[in-house]
This record gives structure tokens, sequence and C-alpha cells, in this order.
């Protein structure tokens, strides 16, 4: 693939003009549904690419940090996938063979358990699915269902676990009443008001609280979901020492702890599997988008006592796609055998180091996490007035005596449930009178945590993110979206990024963020002065 500078036009590009792209964009908004989601905010038409770059019809080459929403582990047509799809192709064998045994299926099932968590590895079973995300969370849960005789599912604030066709599960609302939602501990918008190791003994008590005792109002559910790094909630990785709680908590009662790696696994992180961070070991495991090495698959491991499942009861008709196998078996194998996850790892935590740089300039950023390459960057309303969110009241209840969730400290329960002080609106969005909300010291492991008005987060500045991925766009860069209210700017990079490649991806985010900052009515976003 010839290279180009960003913004050059080559007239030989295949359909080949800047008006062939209008035409086929106009096209594309005339004959498909308004449920386009990315097309949306890119209005680019790829033609070429190879690892970190695309290439549009109009000539124009972008650096990609979508990478398919996290599917592309090692980038655009890899030569080790290209070649695994080929061998395919050319062998004559079949592409699609239901559950039946193949050699593609035999080595992609060998390669995987290469890399399964021990624990995991020395009794697991596969099962395979639907070919998208959603398939392997919705078989999960019918899984641990059918296992436990429980119906109940426990999920948790901002997870993302897909969006099923039929009756939600654990998806992206909370309509089921099957599914309890919990919080979720993160450091810049805690439910507690607290963050830190505090808010994530909180979050790890309000669950305890839920699962021991009777009185909560939760039956004993079948299973706890939970993303190691939630993705579109915002990038958020979750505290290891609260996921350790969470394996205890589920172990003690009989709850299969279910973790979500549709995003974070295959070296994403800097683990091979995110959930190894803390060292836990899942009793199922949801795969898809990676292992696939960009083709659809999706696969769900479990231990092998939860293998109670009826025999041939159905799981989805592409199951079988060879090519996904074999893409995904190469993918593995060079993910393990270079070790991409620890080079995630490393280069991860440098570019989240600049950008950290960026919030210190930048009053419009609020927030700068993630996790190896998994990285996202929150823009807030600097001029907004700081967020008074449900827990700051909440922790006052939720620390001392736990005595379920219909007893935490006297307050009373706010809207969908929540407890957490005397509030006025409605939904996460409400706000809580004075009165209520008056600092009170808390107790966590025998510690005084007091809600600190200064640390509370500013308003998300949704408009601003999507300001700044135009700007990328502009630059020759693609990011996505997500987090509340599309306020976080993502970046997935392949793992084959190198660090010019990440230093170009750096250089074009702080420049976008300048000149979004600059647009009308962004002024109070403009650098701040040394």
């Amino acid at each position: 693939m010839r290279t180009l500078p960003v913004g050059t036009v080559d007239d030989t590009t295949a359909p080949g003009t800047r008006v062939a792209q209008e035409g086929i964009l106009r096209r594309q908004s005339a004959r498909e549904s308004a449920a386009r989601t990315y097309a949306r905010a890119l209005p680019i038409v790829p033609v070429r690419a190879r690892g970190l770059t695309i290439e549009g019809a109009d000539g124009r080459r972008y650096l990609d940090c979508l990478s398919g929403a996290g599917d592309l582990a090692l980038g655009h047509n890899h030569p080790v996938v290209l070649e695994a799809i080929r061998r395919v192709l050319d062998s004559g064998a079949p592409l699609n063979v239901l559950d039946l045994a193949t050699p593609v299926k035999d080595a992609f099932i060998t390669e995987l358990f290469h890399t399964l968590p021990p624990g995991l590895a020395d009794r697991a079973r596969v099962r395979f699915c639907g070919p998208a995300g959603s398939d392997a969370v919705e078989t999960a849960c019918e899984l641990v269902r059918a296992a436990t005789g429980r119906t109940g599912l426990i999920t948790f604030t901002a997870a993302c676990h897909g969006k099923p066709a039929g009756p939600p599960e654990a998806p992206t609302v909370a309509h089921d009443l099957r599914v309890t939602r919990l919080p979720y501990p993160q450091d810049y918008r805690c439910p507690f008001g607290v963050g830190g190791e505090a808010g994530a003994d909180l979050a790890a008590r309000w669950t305890e609280s839920v699962l021991d005792d009777p009185g909560s109002g939760v039956p004993l559910p079948a299973g706890m979901i939970v993303e190691p790094v939630q993705g579109e909630g915002g990038v958020i990785p979750a505290p290891d020492v609260w996921l350790r709680r969470m394996r205890q908590l589920t172990a003690e009662c009989s709850v299969p702890l279910i973790v979500d790696e549709t995003q974070t696994g295959v070296g994403r992180t800097g683990a091979f599997w995110a959930v190894e961070h803390s060292g836990v070991t899942p009793d199922v495991l949801v795969l898809s988008k990676a292992i696939g090495g960009s083709l659809p698959l999706a696969v769900v491991v479990h231990r092998d006592d939860l293998d109670i499942g009826e025999s041939g009861a159905p799981t989805g008709t592409f199951r079988g796609n060879q090519l996904a196998m074999a893409a995904g078996t190469a993918t593995l194998a060079h993910v393990r055998e270079n070790h991409l996850a620890e080079r995630a790892a490393t280069l991860g935590a440098r570019m989240l180091h600049q950008l950290r740089g960026l919030a210190a300039d930048f009053p419009c950023v609020g927030d700068v996490r993630g996790r190896g390459l998994m990285i996202g960057v929150e823009f807030v309303d600097p001029e907004g007035e700081a967020a008074e969110d449900a827990g700051a009241a909440g922790a006052a209840g939720a620390a001392g005596e736990v005595g379920g969730v219909g007893g935490f400290g006297g307050f009373g329960r706010g809207p969908g449930g929540v407890v957490g002080g005397d509030w006025i609106g409605g939904g996460t969005g409400g706000r809580r009178r004075d009165d209520a909300v008056e600092a009170s010291a808390v107790s966590v492991s025998g510690a005084s945590v007091v809600p600190d008005r200064a640390r509370r987060p500013l308003p998300a500045a949704p408009e601003l993110a999507a300001a700044v991925q135009r700007e990328c766009l502009r630059r020759g860069l693609i990011v996505g979206l997500g987090g509340r209210h599309a306020s976080v700017v993502r970046l997935l990079p392949p793992l084959t990024i190198t660090d010019e490649q990440a230093a170009a991806v750096l250089d074009r985010l702080a420049d976008a963020v300048r000149a979004a900052a600059r647009c009308p009515g962004g002024a109070a976003a403009a650098p701040s002065t040394p």
C-alpha cells in the first residue's frame, strides 16, 4: 500500500475521487436505516487499509484508533490473518459447519486454551454461539440460569453487554426486572462522592448487602456479570481489589461470576485477559470481537460443572464460521508469541502519562483514564456547576452499618430504587436538597471519609467531545465516543501500533483539543495559563 501524506488526494484510488465518495455517502444516507451510528460521525468511505492506516475513496489517509470498536487487535489486514484466511479458502474446506468438528475449529480451541487463565483452563468447556458479543452474553446468562435454577442477574451501572434482539437480559438498559444494577466503582464520578479505595470499598459493601441480606429485596441471582474495564461506559477500569471482592462474594454465595471480555480481551489492557490483572478466576468468560481476528466470532468459556445444557440446544446458525476461527487462531497465537499484551501495557502507560498533561493544560479535560491500549479522555464543562452525585448522601448511609438495600443510614429511597438522600427530579440526573447533603463523615474500614465537594466532577460536555472527534477526523485521526452522554473520546489502537504512530496519534489529538476548545461557545475550555 502506497504511503500518502494525510490530506493528500490520490486520483488513482478506486473508485477514485472525492465526487465518487460523496455519491456513495449520499446513497448510504438515502438507502440505509437511520440506525447508523459510526457512519454519522465518520463520513468516510474506506477502500484500503493496513495496520493502523485506512485510506478513503477520496485518497485521504487516516490513523484508525477505533479499530472496529476493538475488533482489530492486529490492525487492518495483518499478514498472518490474511494468510490464515487464504489457507482455508485454498483448501476447499467448508466455510460454515454449524457445530461439527473440523481441523480449523480444533486448532482454534487449542490455541484459545493456551491463553486462558490457569484456574479456568484446567476445567474449561467452550460453547460457540452467534457471532456477536451480545449473543455470547445471552448464552452466558442462559447458561448460569440453567445451572443454578435461578433467574436474576446482577450487573453494574454504566455496563454495556450488548443489545440482543430478544427481551433484554443484561443490556445497556435495565428494564428487565430480573436484572439488578449495582454501583460500579470509579474515581472521577464516584457514585458515593469519595473516589479511590474508599469508593471501591463502599461499592463492594453495597453489593455484599444485596447478596447477603434476605431483606434486600433482591433474590439470590443466577449470576453476576461484570466488565473488568467498562468500554462503552467510558473506559472505566474496575479496581483490582474490588474485583477480587466480587469474586469472594460470589464464591461465598454460590453465584457464578461472568466476566465480559468482549472488548478487553486478547491483550488490549496489557494482560491477555483483563481479569488477569486482579488474579481473579471467573466461572464464565464471554469472548468476542478480537478473537475472530477481524471476522465475526463469539464464544463462551465456562467451568465444566456448569455444562448442563440440553444436548443440541440451539446457539446460533453461524457458530461454525471457519474463516473467523482461522483468523482468530492466527491472532491469538501472534499476540501470545510476540508478547503484544506486555507491549500494550508499556505503551499504554506512556500514552496515558502524556495525555494527563493535556488535562493539566485544558480545564475542559476532566479525566484521563484507561488500561493498556484502552484509553478514554472525558470532556467536561469547566464553567458548569460541580455535579451533585447521588452517592455523596448515599455514602453517609452506605458505610457504617450496612444492613441491606432498604436500611442505609435512614435516608429515603430515591428514584429507581436508589438509596441516597432526599431527591428532587428524576433518574440519576436528579439533585438533592442542600439540607440532605451536608458533609456527613462515613466510616470505611475504620477510617473516616467525608464526601469532598472540591473533587465533585464537572458536568459532561458531549458537544465538546463531538467537536474533538470532528477535529480529529479533519487531522486524519479516527476516534470513538462513549461514556456519560458520549462525552468520552476513546482510543482503541491496534496492539501493533509503533512508537512513532503513537506519537502522531497524541499530537493530532492534542491539536484537535486545542481547535475544539477555541470553537464558539468553547472559550471557557481554552488552555489554562501557567
